[in-house]
């Protein structure tokens, strides 16, 4: 399994707002089934094998041009863990809570 992180930007656009393709992107998101997603306030954290990642990373990068964006620039930071094929988005945050433990 593999964990990733998507921001897809749509240039030259006329209006200043990202919200349109974002949402079109999340409902995307939705109507697939090959990889777990949640987004965050910058972007959107994916969670599958690594070709059902890029699969989709393809398909949503297509979006603001499919709406009339003639630049899209997409920022995809993957990480894939041989040695912890199980590990989960979830399982990532966990670890770094444990150490902080009591920080608060």
């Amino acid at each position: 399994m593999a964990t990733a992180d998507l921001t897809v930007l749509a240039l030259g656009r006329a209006d200043v707002s990202a919200s349109g393709y974002i949402a079109e992107i999340q409902r995307r998101l939705r109507r697939q089934d090959r990889v777990r997603f949640q987004m965050h306030a910058m972007g959107t954290s994916l969670e599958g094998a690594t070709a059902d990642i890029l699969a989709v990373v393809e398909e949503l990068h297509q979006v603001p041009f499919e709406q009339g964006a003639p630049r899209v620039y997409t920022v995809l930071k993957l990480d894939e863990r041989r040695d912890r094929p199980d590990q989960t988005l979830d399982d990532k945050v966990r670890s770094v809570e444990d150490r902080l433990g009591g920080d608060g």
